[in-house]
Order: C-alpha cells, then sequence, then structure tokens
C-alpha cells in the first residue's frame, strides 16, 4: 500500500467534495471512510485511476451520511451531482483548500490547526508541537475548529497571512519532524508566489529554499544532529540559495518588510557567509531586532540572545537571555550554550543535562546529552 499516495491525494479529494456541497466535516468523515476502504481494496485489486476511486468512494460515502440526515429532495439532488465514472480531472486542488480551511469564520489559530490536521496530514500532537501547547488543548481547538465550519459553505476563502502561516509551519514540520512535507510546502507557495504578487508570499518562498538548501548536512549520517557551525557548506545546495536570495531581494526593494522578509534575510546572512567564524553576527541581531518589533515574539528573541551572544561576547547574550521567559522550549539549551561560550563548563553541562530531558525528539536530546557528557569527561 502506497501511503504517500493516499496522503498526496487526500487534500484533492476533500476539496472536490467541498466544492460539490459536502460540508467540511462531514467530507472528511466520508474521505477517511475511502481511504481505509483504499487501505482494504487496492492491494488485491489497484484502481487504474487512485484520484477517480477515491472520489467515487468518499462522494458514495458522503450520500450514505446525508441520506440518513437530510430530505428526499436535497437526497435526490446529491444524486445528481455524482461524478461520472471515470479519469477525474489532473487539476491540483491542494492550494484552493489551504484557502477554504482559512474561513473568515475561523480565528486564524483554528485555521491554521485545522488545515494542518486536514491537509497537511500532521497529527494532532505534531500540530501541539509547533504551537507550543498541551496536545489535550490542540485537539479541542482542532474540534472547535470543525464544529464552527460544519455546515458552512465555503464560498469566501481565507486571507493570505493565514494561508502562508500554515505554509511555513508544514514547512517547519517536514523540515525537522517525521512527516516529510518540506518539499510540498515549498511546491505549494511557488504556486502560490506565481498566482499572487504579495512580498510577504515572496519572503516565505526564499525563506523555505535558503533553509532547504542546507538540508542535506542537518543531520550526520547515523541521525544525530549537526549544529549549524560545524555543516559542511561545500554540500549545500547553491542553487537553491542563490534562487533563495534573488527573490528576497527583489521582494525587500520593495520597501513592504514582513516577518517571514526578515527571517529569510537571517537566513541568506547564514548562507552567504563561507564559514561559520565569518558569519555576520551584528547584521544578524539587527535583522532579529526588525523581527522582533514585527513578530513580538518570545521565540524571536530567544533566537536574538544566540545572536547576541555571537556578535557581543557570551555575557552579553546571557543578559538577553535573561529577558526571554526561562519556561520557553529551548531556553535552557541557550543558556547551556552561553556559559559553555563563557567559559563555565559545570554550570553549562548542568544545564545541557536539564535541556536534554527537555528536548521535542531524540535527535535533539542525544545531541544535548553527548553535550553535556563531553563538558563532564574534560573536567
Amino acid at each position: 500500500m502506497n501511503e504517500a499516495l493516499l496522503r498526496s491525494l487526500t487534500p484533492s479529494v476533500l476539496a472536490v467534495l467541498v466544492r460539490r456541497g459536502a460540508d467540511f466535516a462531514a467530507a472528511e468523515d466520508a474521505v477517511q471512510d475511502a481511504l481505509l476502504e483504499a487501505i482494504r481494496v487496492w492491494p488485491a485489486d489497484p484502481p487504474r485511476d487512485a484520484k477517480g476511486w477515491l472520489v467515487t468512494v468518499a462522494w458514495r460515502r458522503f450520500l450514505d451520511q446525508a441520506r440518513s440526515d437530510a430530505a428526499r429532495r436535497r437526497r435526490e439532488d446529491l444524486l445528481d451531482e455524482e461524478p461520472a465514472p471515470g479519469p477525474a480531472p489532473a487539476v491540483d486542488d491542494t492550494l484552493q483548500l489551504y484557502f477554504l480551511c482559512a474561513h473568515p469564520s475561523l480565528t486564524p489559530a483554528s485555521a491554521v490547526a485545522l488545515t494542518l490536521r486536514a491537509v497537511g496530514g500532521l497529527t494532532t500532537r505534531q500540530i501541539a508541537e509547533a504551537y507550543l501547547v498541551p496536545e489535550a488543548t490542540m485537539a479541542q481547538r482542532i474540534s472547535r475548529a470543525k464544529r464552527t465550519v460544519s455546515g458552512v459553505r465555503f464560498d469566501r476563502p481565507g486571507d493570505v497571512a493565514t494561508v502562508l502561516r500554515v505554509l511555513y509551519l508544514v514547512f517547519n514540520e517536514g523540515y525537522s519532524g517525521d512527516v516529510d512535507l518540506a518539499a510540498e510546502a515549498i511546491r505549494l507557495t511557488r504556486q502560490l508566489a506565481a498566482s499572487i504578487d504579495h512580498p510577504e508570499v515572496a519572503g516565505l518562498l526564499a525563506l523555505m529554499l535558503l533553509h532547504h538548501a542546507r538540508r542535506a548536512t542537518r543531520t550526520a549520517p547515523d541521525g544525530s544532529l549537526v549544529p549549524l557551525a560545524e555543516q559542511d557548506r561545500t554540500r549545500w545546495d547553491t542553487a537553491s540559495i542563490a534562487e533563495g536570495v534573488g527573490i528576497l531581494q527583489a521582494a525587500l526593494a520593495r520597501d513592504r518588510l514582513g516577518e517571514f522578509q526578515a527571517q529569510a534575510a537571517i537566513a541568506a546572512l547564514h548562507a552567504d557567509a563561507p564559514t561559520a567564524e565569518e558569519t555576520d553576527w551584528v547584521q544578524i541581531v539587527e535583522w532579529y531586532d526588525e523581527l522582533a518589533r514585527l513578530t513580538d515574539s518570545p521565540v524571536v528573541r530567544l533566537n536574538r540572545a544566540v545572536a547576541v551572544g555571537e556578535a557581543d561576547g557570551p555575557r552579553a547574550g546571557l543578559a538577553a537571555l535573561a529577558e526571554v521567559d526561562a519556561s520557553l522550549p529551548r531556553h535552557t539549551a541557550v543558556a547551556a550554550y552561553l556559559h559553555e561560550r563563557d567559559g563555565d563548563p559545570a554550570t553549562a553541562a548542568r544545564l545541557y543535562a536539564e535541556a536534554a530531558h527537555k528536548a521535542p525528539n531524540l535527535a535533539e536530546r542525544d545531541y544535548l546529552t553527548r553535550r553535556a557528557a563531553r563538558l563532564n569527561t574534560a573536567r
């Protein structure tokens, strides 16, 4: 069973049902039923047209549900709209579905969460980690979003800002998590950039390309993390870097700065440095100041503390870190790094060990544990 194929077809099938009049919650249920049926049937009898098969089965599941709730006349109208047998049109509905899920009846946070779950294929746990909230809280948020849009016709699609937030979170999950969605997020953002003249769309595309260019060097063959300063820069994708920088420069020239352009500018400065030692940390701090002004994000202030530590020394970095909420994820790891650079291995080792216990994934936990062990051994 090709689970990747099923995952890639899900948004398109869901969009077909929504366009044909199914409310979102019922359409999602019908598509899930069709996917389960595909898992059962396809190994022995694979269809010639996978999307067409899923559309037909999902639509019939939806009709079965509608028959139990709707009046006879509405049922007959729906039956008349049943897709004709044969191949489904080769149209990519995924980007359209992102806009549909960013519905005005939802708050931006709820729209992002619902889209990540229904379109992006992420689990509730993965979405909760992206939002830095408990899984139970995110499950409630997604359930409320489904109830809100249940029965709502999607004739007023949401705004660009919400769609960009969704694409950004999907890219981050694909870049660093268990579900490989980074390439799909880049593809969809390219599609969006081609259809909308918006500097923040360009900024997001540039940011994705610049981060993706370093992807092959972020982990060692054994799966362990490789920090940015230790990555083999000769293996970075120079074509993607050049494309990202070009897109970013054109966006910045329009003088309509947004958070994705600012993030891309920071990524471009990292990509432009031939070695870690030649990184222009002073300029990076200035871009973090812009980003903090635009977002007022504690995560931005945490990353800024690292940059300050590189530009002005670890004591300055620790002073900047003291202004950041200590309960923020990775705060302890940043404190450990700055104390290590400040020549305090005992404190750094203790903090690395503490950070390892809080790490959100196994690779990060192993990396922090090794840092603590190395410092303890050296003492």
